[in-house]
């Protein structure tokens, strides 16, 4: 039984549900941002994901780069650079960060965690990124 971490419902919105994943878009308007959750019960690990898992998540991971790609086209921000990143030392479910970067971001060249307070994302802003997102994501 799958349950979603409440920590994701307070900083993300759910955007759509891959074969694999769940995804959600992160609520900061500073970056191009998805969040991948692995459907699956006590995953903690990338380790706990099943090898035919770990290659279905590896190819939803390049679509959700392409997404995170076509949502900085949308906003005027073009990506530059990818960062994938899983952490989860704060929330232990198993997840995976999509950000698009930029020489002129907020936090560059650095980490995003950790860097000043997330930024409202507007309601117009949030539809562009949604559907930009969608058409890559179906």
């Amino acid at each position: 039984m799958f349950t979603l971490d409440p920590a994701f419902e307070a900083t993300s919105a759910p955007l759509t549900e891959m074969w694999l994943c769940s995804v959600r878009l992160q609520l900061d308007a500073r970056w191009p941002w998805l969040v991948m959750i692995p459907r699956g019960e006590a995953l903690v690990e990338l380790e706990n994901l099943y090898r035919e898992d770990r290659l279905a998540l590896t190819d939803e991971l390049i679509r959700a780069g392409q997404a995170v790609r076509a949502i900085g086209e949308a906003i005027g921000r073009p990506v530059e650079k990818l960062n994938i990143g899983q952490l989860g030392n704060i929330t232990r479910q198993l997840h995976f960060h999509v950000i698009g970067r930029r020489a002129d971001d907020a936090a560059w060249p650095g980490p995003v965690w950790g860097h000043g307070a997330a930024e409202a994302i507007d309601a117009k802003t949030l539809r562009t990124m949604q559907d930009a997102a969608r058409r890559v994501l179906g």
